[in-house]
């Protein structure tokens, strides 16, 4: 099963609208969570959705999935990663009034070549992404760790701690 989030912000048509056509023409199972449109928003054909899930929703079909497709969100992104899920991001683009700015273009960009996450900048790219995503299930995966690593944590709360008693030296 393909799980499609848009996060809970804002809609983002264009990317619903590619995969559902992707969709209709593949025949397979998906279900998108779309966020609220306006009265012009686009309502998918081919695929199920809502506008939101309660957390326990979207964690069960999260879980469910063998490939996400969402926004270029850091959360989208990072719990995909956590979970060992490959996932298509294809960022908002300001031009569009997708967003406020065009930080998704950058995330994208700088995660192009990180194994299991898959780049779209456009919807023309979109379906031949997915096809690769789906060609790439069965192979290795890396999987982010939900936590820092233990030195790291020490790092910081050392480097905060001195660096606070240096401050009040000061």
């Amino acid at each position: 099963m393909i799980f499609v989030t848009v996060g809970t912000q804002l809609p983002f048509d264009r990317l619903i609208r590619a995969v559902d056509g992707w969709c209709g023409q593949r025949r397979v199972e998906a279900f998108a969570q779309i966020a609220e449109s306006g009265p012009q928003g686009y309502v998918p054909s081919w695929m199920a959705w809502q506008n939101f899930l309660s957390p326990e929703e979207f964690n069960q079909k999260f879980a469910g999935a063998d490939l996400v497709i969402a926004h270029a969100g850091m959360g989208s992104i990072i719990s995909a990663l956590v979970a060992g899920k490959p996932v298509v991001i294809m960022p908002r683009r300001v031009a569009l009034n997708e967003h406020r700015n065009d930080h998704q273009m950058a995330t994208a960009e700088k995660f192009r070549n990180r194994p299991g996450v898959y780049v779209a900048m456009d919807e023309a790219e979109l379906p031949t992404v997915v096809e690769s995503a789906l060609l790439g299930l069965g192979g290795e995966r890396q999987q982010l760790a939900q936590y820092a690593s233990p030195l790291l944590i020490e790092t910081v709360r050392k480097f905060i701690l001195y660096g606070t008693m240096n401050e009040n030296a000061s």
